[in-house]
């Protein structure tokens, strides 16, 4: 498969059949996550398989109570969803909510905060670029899964239960819980290409607004 096509296909994936995702289905996936870009090359990413059945229940249950309270902001508005095809898009993501102990597996990004290098922490802001050593490891393993037939649903939800997901799963002090990705085989097959925003609306030159790609 070439990278393009990985990169312009690689849809979330929300309805997952039950045939089951081995280790070595998702090798090659984890594999090239180790080769992401990542601060001082301190390779801070550290990864979990969660099958048992108990355990992803439990992470279900921990799920649900901020998707419904999401759910019902984006019915209202409150919460922008960047789709026009909001019904859709918000009855297939309640459906993996609902169901998200029935996915074959839920892989746990996790991160050694030892690792990380904030540069922006005191710009009064929200900080995000301690993220920028972990998540492009988690883009390359979407892109892998991509690679090997295999669907993902990226999300972060479940971050707000941290300490009860780490014990849950004995992760260690030190550990912290950056995404938590679904992954299984899809139904029907992925689609030709995914629906983006256009180039002349992201690109700009020299200064904010003025299009490269008008």
């Amino acid at each position: 498969m070439e990278l393009s096509e990985a990169i312009t296909t690689a849809v979330t994936t929300r309805y997952f059949t039950d045939e089951p995702v081995t280790d070595a289905d998702l090798q090659a996936a984890f594999d090239y996550a180790r080769f992401a870009p990542q601060g001082g090359n301190r390779q801070p990413v550290r990864w979990l398989i969660v099958r048992d059945g108990d355990k992803k229940r439990q992470l279900r249950d921990w799920y649900l109570q901020p998707w419904k309270a999401y759910l019902a902001a984006a019915g209202t508005g409150d919460v922008a969803i960047g789709s026009e095809s909001l019904d859709r898009v918000l009855r297939n993501a309640d459906h993996m909510a609902e169901h998200l102990d029935e996915v074959p597996a839920i892989v746990v990004a996790c991160a050694e905060l030892d690792g990380l290098h904030p540069t922006d922490h005191e710009l009064g802001r929200l900080s995000i670029v301690g993220g920028g050593s972990v998540y492009p490891a988690v883009q390359n393993f979407l892109l892998g899964c991509r690679e090997a037939g295999i669907g993902a649903a990226l999300t972060t939800l479940l971050c707000m239960f941290e300490p009860q997901v780490k014990e849950l799963l004995a992760i260690p002090d030190g550990v912290v819980t950056a995404a938590h990705i679904a992954v299984g085989r899809r139904p029907k097959p992925f689609p030709m290409k995914l629906d983006r925003i256009p180039l002349a609306d992201t690109v700009f030159g020299d200064e904010w607004g003025t299009s490269v790609y008008a």
